[in-house]
């Protein structure tokens, strides 16, 4: 193996009272794809600084090759003190760089160079950046939440960038399908130390739950070894214990031992507070237009949403995602057509930038309201305290302002708080922002066992694939798109992801006038098609509601032993709750099913 051209041995590093890396290494050899992943607070960003020699640590070794190049990427970016954006990132070139990459770059990522630094968005500020890292082609890139702040186009084209290069590569993200498609190791950085898999992050929670099974193992070992030694104290001889001063001492290490132990961060608890059940319709548009004064940002739009879907709602910046959504949730009224909504909505919404977050309100009141110690939770009052703790906030966060909150804690904050109210209707803008991967996959377990509708706006592929049931894709001119299932989904059936071009479907455009003359425009029929969603339905509820015919009739058929009341009458209720559900659920799915046959009649399809 070549040698590494950099490498941190030992190192500590302490902020305030708990140290932040105890002992952490990272060896980072040429052409090595590294991800780094670890909880929120767990040092990562702080490791990436020590390697970028931006921070120095308490005790431990750094070493880089003797003329290697290193680029850093922060999570905020500082353009401060250059003119345009081409300053920014030709500042950062070496004497031997080719310079045209800097203005290709920015190009390519959706700017002109000409840009003043002081007026850039995030997300554009974001993407000088990584254009000032990527233009030099170093031989490490150390990159800290490439992805944060970008929309799926330029995050799929960042992903072939990176792996064109032949830089070595240590990667933070949040980004599921980032990391797996990018890494061939994964660095663990975990309670200050770290831990090595030569594999990419796609075999990193296994691996991960195997540790962590083994390392509760080992403690199981020592609390039973300490339980022996503090009988043989408490029984044994007394004479024996006075002489045996080792055996004493050693029972003294073991205590110590274990209170040194620190144990792994406890998760996050999410479950949403459900409302009463909405109607079976949640939502529905008819020909809904909407623009801003200039281009269509929705055209000619229909769609109905009945409960229990799941919306993913994709596309580039600009291309009206969140004016889609405020339509369909009857924020904002459409300029032509109508979007009627359910009854007994009950809707909570998650904002993509914090704004309804108070910074000069402390944590805790903003979970209570102010004025009391209490959160009304599922109907129950929660002392806030607690209630912080489900979400990883400690005590003495409680009279912290929102405004010395970290992206993470804000996130967190805004899900405890949106997750505390009644609803059977989810609108999520953005909700993966900041959120680690373990919080991330409690998201995604509480979005599925959720009874009610969610819409959500995201950037994360894997999060998509894993909660939507279809897709809304901007295909260009305020024309939007359902596909059935999640991301990966969507791109199998267009044959393309978000990056694929409008201005390809332009070209094509004016070869199809030329063969065909143009035709009046078709009045709108009263009647409509059925969607993609609709028709997997009218496909898979026979077999569903069959399953549950055949699930109802075993139940009946246990239930009918006479002796199994007496037997255990615990069972005996069990199975009768469960008969109820079951045939609750088959009598849905046969009115779903029903309802989609007849609407297919009508329409003739």
């Amino acid at each position: 193996m070549a040698p590494p051209l950099l490498f941190l041995r030992d190192i500590h590093l302490t902020f305030g009272g708990t140290p932040t890396l105890e002992g952490a290494d990272l060896s980072i050899a040429p052409g090595e794809r590294l991800c780094l992943v670890g909880r929120n607070g767990s040092g990562k960003s702080t490791l990436l600084k020590i390697a970028a020699g931006l921070i120095e640590a308490d005790r431990g070794e750094r070493f880089v090759h003797p003329g290697a190049t290193v680029r850093y990427l922060p999570q905020e970016p500082d353009l401060g003190g250059f003119a345009t954006t081409l300053a920014y990132v030709e500042a950062g070139l070496g004497p031997g760089d080719e310079s045209y990459r800097a203005l290709y770059l920015l190009n390519e990522l959706g700017l002109t160079g000409q840009e003043n630094p002081e007026n850039l968005s995030g997300g554009e500020a974001r993407r000088a950046a990584l254009a000032r890292v990527l233009a030099p082609e170093p031989d490490i890139l150390l990159l800290d939440e490439p992805t944060n702040h970008l929309d799926l186009p330029a995050i799929e084209w960042l992903e072939k960038e990176i792996g064109s290069l032949r830089s070595a590569l240590v990667l933070i993200s949040h980004d599921r399908r980032f990391l797996e498609n990018l890494s061939r190791a994964t660095v663990w950085l975990d309670r200050g130390q770290t831990r090595r898999m030569d594999r990419s992050f796609a075999s990193f929670e296994a691996w991960r739950d195997q540790v962590l099974e083994e390392e509760e193992s080992e403690r199981q070992k020592l609390d039973r070894k300490i339980v022996a030694e503090e009988h043989w104290v408490r029984y044994g001889v007394t004479a024996r214990r006075k002489r045996n001063v080792r055996r004493m001492a050693n029972l003294a290490a073991l205590r110590q031992e274990r209170r040194d132990a620190r144990r792994v961060t406890g998760a996050v608890r999410l479950t949403a507070t459900e409302g009463e059940e909405s109607g079976k319709l949640v939502a529905e548009a008819i020909g809904v237009n909407k623009t801003w004064g200039g281009p269509p940002i929705v055209k000619d739009f229909s769609i109905r949403i009945a409960r229990g879907d799941r919306i993913g709602i994709v596309g580039p910046n600009g291309a009206g995602k969140t004016t889609l959504l405020n339509l369909l949730t009857g924020v904002i009224a459409p300029d032509s057509g109508v979007v009627k909504l359910g009854a007994s909505l009950e809707m909570v919404t998650l904002d993509q930038r914090r704004e309804s977050l108070d910074p000069q309100t402390t944590l805790s009141d903003t979970l209570t309201g102010g004025g009391s110690d209490y959160v009304e939770v599922g109907g129950e009052r929660k002392h806030v305290i607690g209630y912080m703790r489900d979400f990883l906030f400690p005590p003495e966060q409680a009279r912290t302002p929102v405004s010395v909150l970290s992206g993470g804690e804000r996130g967190r904050l805004m899900l405890a708080r949106a997750l505390a109210k009644p609803s059977n209707f989810l609108v999520l803008d953005e909700p993966t922002n900041d959120l680690d991967l373990e919080t991330l996959d409690l998201l995604q377990e509480m979005i599925g066992d959720y009874q009610g509708t969610a819409i959500v706006i995201s950037h994360d592929r894997d999060f998509l694939d894993r909660v939507a049931t279809s897709i809304l894709m901007s295909e260009g001119e305020g024309r939007w798109t359902e596909y059935a299932g999640g991301y990966s989904d969507m791109v199998a059936q267009r044959g393309a992801g978000v990056t694929r071009r409008v201005a390809e479907k332009a070209d094509a455009a004016p070869k199809q006038a030329a063969a065909e003359p143009a035709a009046p425009a078709p009045e709108r029929a009263g009647k409509r098609k059925l969607s993609f969603k609709e028709k997997h339905a009218l496909e898979t509820l026979p077999g569903k509601i069959d399953q549950l015919a055949a699930k109802a009739a075993d139940l009946h058929e246990r239930l009918a032993d006479p002796t199994l009341f007496a037997k255990d009458s615990k069972k005996f209720t069990a199975l009768s709750q469960e008969l109820t559900k079951v045939e609750a659920e088959k009598a849905t799915a046969e009115e779903e099913w029903l309802t989609l046959e007849m609407l297919r009649e009508e329409i003739g399809g």
